[in-house]
This record gives C-alpha cells, sequence and structure tokens, in this order.
C-alpha cells in the first residue's frame, strides 16, 4: 500500500495508538508532534519494529502559519496525504466563572481552530491525487452532551463537529470522507482527573470501566479502511454507553 496518512498529537495517548494501528495496516505515517520529541520517536520506533513506515513533523497546531509552512515542505517533499487524523489537542478544566481568558483561547485555539490550520493545506493535494481519502476527527463526548467543568473544551468538541459535518459534504464528490470520532473517558495513562470526578464518570458508564487507546484505533482503523467508503458525515461516539 502507498498511502500515507499524518497523525496530529501522535505522540502519546490516542494519537500513539491510531498512529501504529494504522502502520499495521499498511499505511505510511507522518507522526506529528508538538514539544514530546522523544514520544514521537517512540511511536516511530514502534511502528518501524512493525516493518512501517513513518517520519516526524513538528508543529503547534495551534499556529496557522507554522502549520501551513511545515504541512507544505512535506507534501512538496514526499507528495500528498491520502488520510488526516486530526486529534491534537489540549484541555484547561475548571467551572466557567473560574475561567481565564488564557483557558478559553489557547483551547479554542488548539483544539478548534487547529481543524482549519491542519486540513486546510491538506485538502488540495488530496484532492489532487484522484484516490478518495479519509479525513477523522477527534471530538468528545463533551462535545455532544456538554461536561461540567469543561465549557471551553465542549465548545471547541462541538465546534469540530459541525465544521466535519460540513467540510464533509464539500468532499463527498471527491470520494472523501470525513467523520469525527467521540471519545467518552479513555484510559491514556496520563488521565488529568480528580479520583472524585472519575468515580462520579464511572457511574454514568453502563460498561462500568474506562475505555482502551487500542479500542478508539480500532474505531480509526475502521473509518480509514476501503470497507468504510459508504460512511461520512457522521460522529461515532465510543463511550461504553455513557449517551
Amino acid at each position: 500500500m502507498d498511502k500515507t496518512v499524518l497523525v496530529t498529537g501522535a505522540s502519546k495517548g490516542i494519537g500513539k495508538a491510531i498512529a501504529c494501528k494504522l502502520a499495521q495496516d499498511g499505511f505510511n505515517l507522518v507522526i506529528h508532534y508538538h514539544s514530546d520529541k522523544q514520544g514521537a520517536l517512540d511511536t516511530k520506533a514502534i511502528i518501524e519494529n512493525l516493518g512501517g513506515q513513518a517520519r516526524l513533523i513538528q508543529f503547534d497546531v495551534s499556529n496557522q502559519m507554522q502549520c501551513k509552512q511545515r504541512i507544505e515542505e512535506d507534501i512538496e517533499l514526499y507528495g500528498g496525504y491520502y488520510g488526516v487524523v486530526n486529534n491534537a489537542g489540549i484541555i484547561r478544566d475548571g467551572a466557567f466563572p473560574a475561567l481565564t481568558q488564557d483557558d478559553w483561547q489557547s483551547v479554542i485555539h488548539t483544539d478548534l481552530d487547529s481543524f482549519y490550520n491542519v486540513l486546510h493545506p491538506c485538502i488540495m493535494p488530496m484532492i489532487g491525487l484522484r484516490r478518495g481519502g479519509r479525513i477523522i476527527v477527534i471530538s468528545s463526548v463533551s462535545g455532544i452532551a456538554g461536561n461540567r467543568g469543561q465549557v471551553n473544551y465542549s465548545a471547541a468538541k462541538a465546534g469540530v463537529i459541525g465544521a466535519s459535518k460540513a467540510l464533509a459534504l464539500e468532499l463527498a464528490k471527491r470520494k472523501i470522507t470525513v467523520n469525527c470520532i467521540a471519545p467518552g473517558l479513555i484510559d491514556t495513562g496520563i488521565l488529568d482527573m480528580e479520583p472524585i470526578a472519575i468515580q462520579e464518570a464511572m457511574k454514568m458508564i453502563p460498561l462500568k470501566r474506562m475505555g482502551q487507546v487500542e479500542e478508539v484505533a480500532g474505531l480509526a482503523s475502521y473509518l480509514m479502511s476501503d470497507i468504510a467508503g459508504y460512511i461520512t458525515r457522521q460522529v461515532i461516539s465510543i463511550n461504553g454507553g455513557m449517551i
């Protein structure tokens, strides 16, 4: 298979699991990181040990000019991407009255603006390949239902759902699908939640456990595959029955 996929935020957690799974599926990977170069190198090493091909790309997804420059340079050297997984994001949780302007803006710039910043320079080269394509955007259960203490995050993750649905309409005639994955409580190994908050969240999950990054990666693998070519403009939840 000679198809390349860019995965943002692939140095850890869900992004790392998705990158490794897509490599197993036969895709060539472009592993994005912002500051965790060692994590990205670890992801690359895993992929190469699996017999796959991967290269690194570094930029801040909240910086539009940086995204444009780095992505365009990579595409000029290696060609357009068949797929993009827009995964990188941050949280700055807190009750709304306590949210600072920086708490709001940093989450919106990283989690919502990155939709434009990352995908915009990828789209025309993807169309130019004339092979169809796959775009997967990682949203959240918070973007569907809202979540206490996450007004900023919920706003950003709801925004990418609307953007994805609109983009799916624009790209359908090009056989490029656009879908969202909306994870619930996923055990990334770096879950930044108080124990009491985890206990309360567990009460809302019928399966009574956190999801695993490999389970999210399995869903991304399916959406990136040829057999998923008739699925577009959808938001697929993976949350243990939370909603």
